[in-house]
Formats: C-alpha cells, structure tokens, sequence
C-alpha cells in the first residue's frame, strides 16, 4: 500500500532503528516506547489486521522472529507482552498488522 508508513519502512524507504529483518518479516524500536524494550514487528507484505490475515504462514513467520527478537533483546526468559490491536475501536492507528513487544520491565499489578 502506497501511503501505510509501516509498508515505507518494511521497503526502506522510511529509515527506523531496525532491530530484527528476514524475507517476511521486520522488526523496529517503536518510536514512543512505554517501556525498556518496545518493538514493532510488521509483516512485510501490507496486510491491515490479525483479521485480514488469512495466510497462516505468514503469522508462522511472524511467530518464529517473534522468538528470535526475545532472545537477541534479553527478554525470553524474563518476559514481555504481545499486544495487537485491531480496528479503530480496539487502538490501531497505524493500518499495517503490527505487534507490540514490551519488556525490560515488571508490569503494575494491574496490569499483570
């Protein structure tokens, strides 16, 4: 998609701090973080939500760098939380399936 800022950044046209890339997907430091570690990862190909999304290797894909993004961050064994927001109801701003990856940091107790 040719306006999605997130679909920029997946092509390189958009610069951002790249955490993590293969063929499918890409992850970057999200540029207001609520936490130590705040990622972004995107599949590449523009697909606007976890509703949208019928390939289910493509959510594979997104799984598998998921993993490997916790382990190179320092945040496997110590935790994080995945967050996905879907529609304009739900929080999603940027119309490009992302997940939030947060950790480096003990969670409120209401939250957790």
């Amino acid at each position: 998609m040719e306006d999605c800022i997130f679909c920029k950044i997946a092509h390189h046209q958009i610069d951002s701090s790249i955490v993590y890339e293969n063929e499918h997907v890409m992850a970057f430091d999200d540029i207001n973080p609520v936490a130590p570690v705040h990622i972004l990862v995107i599949p590449k190909n523009h697909v606007e939500s976890l509703i949208q999304l019928e390939d289910n290797q493509k959510l594979a894909e997104i799984h598998k760098a998921i993993k490997e993004i916790a382990e190179v961050c320092g945040i496997d064994k110590s935790g994080f939380r995945l967050i996905s927001n879907v529609g304009e109801n739900g929080g999603q701003t940027v119309k490009h399936l992302h997940f939030h990856m947060i950790g480096g940091m003990k969670l409120p107790e209401k939250l957790a």
